[in-house]
């Protein structure tokens, strides 16, 4: 059997606890977007997509190898802003600031041992940010969405560790994708 999976970080407590008040506050402007629970808010390092059952014991112990070179990245949080236009936007997101480089070069280790499980590389330079919501089709631009993006485009927090890779299983359900722990790997290195 397949299971539809990711790696990521859970978000630091004080990160989470600032990111509730944020989109608690969002959600009462009225724009069109399909809000991601605050629980679901994770920073993914590699969307891994469909992979088998069968070679969940071979990945992890892939994944495992690249944590144990790894110590524990800083991350705050940076700005906000949208992907697509503000004309077209498609997603709202929290920008991430601290060990960007050092994670950069993490994600690249994983996916370099991950290619024998035919998971895609991702090509693009890695841009962690944090989706806070997805546009409904054909949404533009008005007045509380140019207020929230003013608002929102400095928004920080403290600099907080992220110690753990977690492998997630998401699963597509009718109220929204429900994501569940497959297993996780502490960061115990020096890179």
């Amino acid at each position: 059997m397949e299971i539809r999976s990711f790696l990521a970080f859970e978000l630091p407590v004080k990160i989470k606890e600032i990111i509730s008040r944020a989109s608690a506050e969002m959600k009462k402007l009225s724009l069109h977007v399909r809000w991601v629970r605050v629980d679901n808010i994770h920073l993914t390092v590699v969307f891994m997509g469909n992979i088998s059952e069968d070679d969940l014991g071979q990945i992890g112990e892939a994944v495992s190898k690249v944590c144990k070179r790894y110590g524990p990245f800083n991350i705050s949080l940076n700005g906000s802003g949208i992907f697509g236009s503000r004309r077209n936007p498609r997603v709202l997101w929290i920008g991430l600031d601290g060990d960007l480089e050092r994670i950069s070069y993490f994600r690249n280790s994983l996916q370099k041992h991950l290619k024998p499980f035919g998971i895609k590389e991702e090509k693009r330079r890695f841009k962690p940010h944090l989706t806070l919501g997805r546009f409904r089709k054909g949404t533009e631009s008005n007045v509380d969405l140019d207020d929230l993006l003013s608002t929102y485009q400095n928004i920080t927090s403290p600099l907080c560790a992220v110690e753990e890779l977690i492998l997630f299983r998401s699963e597509l359900k009718p109220g929204g994708a429900v994501y569940s722990k497959v297993e996780a790997w502490p960061l115990i290195g020096s890179h």
